[in-house]
């Protein structure tokens, strides 16, 4: 599950002088990576219904003799 307010408490205590942890700078790879997983994921979802959206409607088109 992404925690987008774990990401970003991480980050800005990554700012601070403190820094982060070992601990917590793996913890951050991790979450980073589970988002930027999920926003691929989600992104090629919609252009993969956009793309058969596109040839449902061009098949449509040269059914019915349309330009």
């Amino acid at each position: 599950m992404l925690n987008i307010k774990r990401i970003n408490e991480l980050y800005h205590k990554s700012k601070t002088p403190e820094g982060l942890t070992e601990e917590e700078k793996k913890e951050q790879e991790i979450l980073r990576r589970e988002y930027i997983d999920s926003v691929k994921a989600s992104f090629t979802s919609q252009l993969g219904d956009r793309e058969e959206w596109l040839k449902a409607r061009r098949e449509w088109k040269e059914k019915n003799g349309k330009q």
